[in-house]
């Protein structure tokens, strides 16, 4: 199942950075980057502000229970932080996963279980469906392609027809990896170096296997929080986790992986760049009754 997270539009800028499926060619910016490593290097100057997200959204996956639909509050910070609560219809948690780059938790509230163990890609999808890496997963709900290692000089790029670059990273042990990138409409007559990049699409594939692919689609800026209140005025406020932050936010963001054949959908309602991050927001207490189970995967 495809969904096309982008339309067509008459305007030179708004075509360049959506123009996915349109007809008409769309030339490159008059001003490009000299090289792969430097359209990289804009996407991440981009996201240098962004140290976390918190968000409200719609949550759809798709995996070998077949076809499961909630609502999540959300909790993401670099480089691997992951706070997933799925919210019942009555506003109460019924699931919550926690990862860091150590360890995962999972409290199951409807099944009254409680999983520990490694923070694995395949752990993580025992909520999400989709074995994905931890920092891959923040990376994308940050709206920044996660970029595999590689050799400086190695990347290349070329300029698509649709409007937006396309780069390939070779890596180690024959991993590649495909990014599309498209400079943010207002930034379109900019020289190079003042372009702010959106990311539209991430591939990665090891040895001619294609191991996830990311569709990212409506961006748009977000808030940066402010300071969290002391109800009781006990403690001082607790800061934001960042600076104020301008980077685009995709609205709507698709991961597939075809082994095992699954996909998660997130739709962002609400959310905010670098809120407050309290003691404990990527970890979870054992709840009351249960009884840890530590599960190992690969």
């Amino acid at each position: 199942m495809r969904v096309a997270l982008a339309r067509c539009s008459v305007t030179l800028a708004t075509l360049a950075a959506t123009a996915l499926g349109c007809a008409r060619p769309v030339a490159a910016p008059a001003s490009s980057p000299p090289s792969a490593d430097a359209v990289l290097a804009r996407m991440h100057v981009g996201f240098a502000c962004g140290n976390a997200i918190q968000a409200s959204a719609k949550l759809e996956h798709y995996g070998q229970e077949g076809r499961v639909r909630g609502e999540l509050m959300l909790f993401a910070a670099r480089p691997a932080d992951l706070r997933l609560d799925v919210i019942s219809p009555f506003g109460v948690a019924i699931a919550t996963l926690t990862s860091d780059a150590s360890r995962f938790a999972l409290a199951d509230l409807r099944d009254k279980r409680f999983y520990v163990g490694p923070a694995t890609a395949c752990n993580i999808a025992r909520l999400t469906a989709v074995p994905v890496p931890g920092h891959v997963l923040v990376d994308l709900l940050r709206g920044e392609a996660p970029v595999l290692k590689h050799d400086a000089g190695q990347a290349t790029f070329t300029w698509d027809r649709h409007g937006y670059y396309v780069l390939i990273v070779p890596s180690t042990r024959g991993a590649r990896e495909e990014i599309h990138l498209a400079p943010r409409p207002e930034d379109w007559s900019e020289p190079w170096d003042r372009q702010r990049m959106r990311v539209l699409d991430v591939r990665v594939d090891q040895q001619g296997y294609e191991l996830y692919h990311a569709e990212l689609g409506d961006h748009a800026s977000a808030p940066t929080a402010g300071p969290r209140e002391d109800p009781d005025n006990l403690a001082p406020p607790l800061p934001p986790s960042g600076p104020p932050c301008d980077a685009e936010v995709p609205r709507k963001i698709r991961v597939e992986v075809p082994v095992p054949q699954a996909e998660v959908r997130f739709q962002y309602e609400q959310l905010v760049w670098n809120p407050p991050l309290p003691e404990g927001t990527f970890e979870q207490p054992v709840p009351p009754g249960m009884h840890p189970e530590e599960v190992v995967c690969q």
